[in-house]
């Protein structure tokens, strides 16, 4: 698949050729939504918790006499009926964690990236950085390359400038490219990869 590289300004400088084993494989929808929701499960913490009637900080003594009142029979204020009382049936601590075989996962993203280039989703750099952290400066530079929708900027290595200029955007995200996962490139409407981001997910994502 050919597609063009353009640099910061939008022209078009080159055009490249993508991996087909990256950016061409057959899109697994299935496969990208087990992927999605298992690494949303693998996000959760597990730790809500609800107090039952016999953790509850009340009082163990009978709550009025059994006969005589006309009221229904109640041993103790902490059941769930009453206010204050314990919860029934509550959440407990538990882990969502999933599993999924490496290949499966590494297919979802080969899917999920293919999915992207056949929809125009990927825009390709030839490079991208900044002189200085300014997120007027930086808000320019990607709407000239992706307009005003929700971007994802992936960067191979640490650019102190241009993170500081992209982290006050709103609606644009930057990721290191080793870190690629199935939840930010679903997320976004466009993906700028720089060149060298590019090398980063062959050198990953490749066949073996």
């Amino acid at each position: 698949m050919q597609v063009p590289v353009l640099d910061q300004s939008g022209r078009e400088v080159q055009q490249i050729e993508l991996p087909a084993d990256i950016f061409g494989v057959e899109i697994n929808v299935g496969l990208m939504h087990q992927a999605y929701v298992r690494q949303m499960a693998n996000a959760r913490q597990g730790s809500h918790k609800t107090k039952t009637r016999s953790e509850v900080r009340l009082t163990k003594a009978k709550w009025y006499r059994q006969k005589g009142t006309g009221r229904a029979r109640h041993g103790a204020r902490s059941a769930p009926i009453f206010v204050g009382g314990g919860v029934a049936h509550g959440p407990r601590p538990r882990k969502y964690t999933k599993a999924m075989p490496r290949k499966m996962r590494r297919g979802a993203i080969r899917s999920a990236l293919s999915a992207l280039a056949r929809d125009d989703q990927l825009i390709f750099v030839d490079r991208l950085q900044a002189d200085r952290p300014k997120t007027s400066e930086m808000r320019e530079t990607i709407r000239t390359l992706a307009g005003d929708g929700k971007t994802l900027v992936l960067l191979a290595e640490r650019d102190d400038n241009v993170q500081r200029g992209i982290r006050n955007l709103p609606e644009v995200r930057w990721l290191r490219a080793n870190l690629l996962n199935i939840r930010d490139l679903l997320g976004h409407d466009k993906v700028i990869v720089p060149l060298d981001a590019l090398d980063t997910i062959q050198l990953i994502w490749g066949q073996e």
